[in-house]
C-alpha cells in the first residue's frame, strides 16, 4: 500500500493510516464513507427500479424485508466486531461490484446487508493473516452459520474465484469511495488522473443510483 510523501497529503489517512503508515486510534472515516455510497447506491436504484420495467436478479442474498438496522449502524458493528483491517472495507466494495457485474443485479435494502458481511468476511480471509470463522460472522451479521456458508460459496463461485485487487483497483477504487462519500478529492484526483465513470473491466460500474443505475 502506498504511503503519503512528505509535504503531501496522505490519500489513505481516511483508512486509519498515517503518514509513515501506521494505524491511527479510533473509527477510520472510510466507514462513513462507505456508508454513505452503499445508501446512495440503495436509493438511486430502488428509485430507478421503481419507475421503470427493468427487473432485478433476485438472489439468495435477498430478504423478505430490510434489517433492522440501518447501513451506518451495519458497518459500525462489522468494524467492531469483526476486527478485520480497514482496507478490507474498500476490498468489500470492489467484491460486491464484481459481483453485481457478473449476475447482472442491482444493489437494494433488501440485499446490501447480506452482501456487505459476506464481502468483507470473503475479504478478510483472503487479505489478513488472522480471521474469525463462519460462525462468528454469522452472529455479527445477523445470519445463522448455515446461512453464512451457503452466502460465502455461492459469493465465490459468481465470484469465479478472482479474489485478487491489484494495487491500481483499489486505488481507483478508494480515492471513488472518496470521491462519492464526501470527501474532497479533487486535487488528488486530477494529480492521479484516474477514470472513475468505469469499473475495473471498462463497464460501467453498479454500485451506486447513477451511470446505468447501478455504478459507482
Amino acid at each position: 500500500m502506498a504511503k503519503g510523501k512528505a509535504g503531501e497529503s496522505n490519500p489513505y489517512t481516511g483508512l486509519g493510516l498515517d503518514e509513515s503508515g501506521n494505524w491511527l486510534p479510533g473509527s477510520p472515516r472510510v466507514l462513513s464513507l462507505l456508508s454513505s455510497v452503499l445508501e446512495r447506491s440503495v436509493r438511486g436504484n430502488e428509485k430507478l427500479l421503481a419507475g421503470s420495467k427493468i427487473k432485478d436478479v433476485i438472489t439468495i442474498f435477498h430478504g423478505s424485508r430490510a434489517p433492522s438496522l440501518n447501513l451506518r449502524q451495519y458497518v459500525e458493528r462489522i468494524f467492531k466486531y469483526c476486527k478485520c483491517s480497514n482496507s478490507c472495507f474498500v476490498v468489500a466494495v470492489i467484491y460486491i461490484d464484481r459481483f453485481l457485474q457478473r449476475i447482472d443485479a442491482y444493489l437494494t435494502s433488501l440485499s446490501v446487508h447480506r452482501l456487505l458481511i459476506t464481502s468483507v468476511m470473503v475479504a478478510a480471509k483472503f487479505m489478513d493473516d488472522q480471521h474469525y470463522n463462519n460462525a462468528y460472522y454469522a452472529k455479527v451479521g445477523g445470519i445463522s452459520r448455515e446461512e453464512m456458508n451457503r452466502l460465502e460459496m455461492r459469493f465465490l463461485f459468481d465470484l469465479d474465484f478472482q479474489l485478487n485487487v491489484t494495487t491500481e483497483v483499489f486505488n481507483k477504487y478508494w480515492l471513488m469511495i472518496q470521491q462519492e462519500g464526501g470527501l474532497e478529492t479533487q486535487t488528488a484526483l486530477q494529480t492521479q488522473g484516474y477514470c472513475l465513470k468505469k469499473d475495473e473491466t471498462g463497464r460501467g460500474r453498479r454500485l451506486a443510483g447513477v451511470h446505468r443505475g447501478r455504478a459507482l
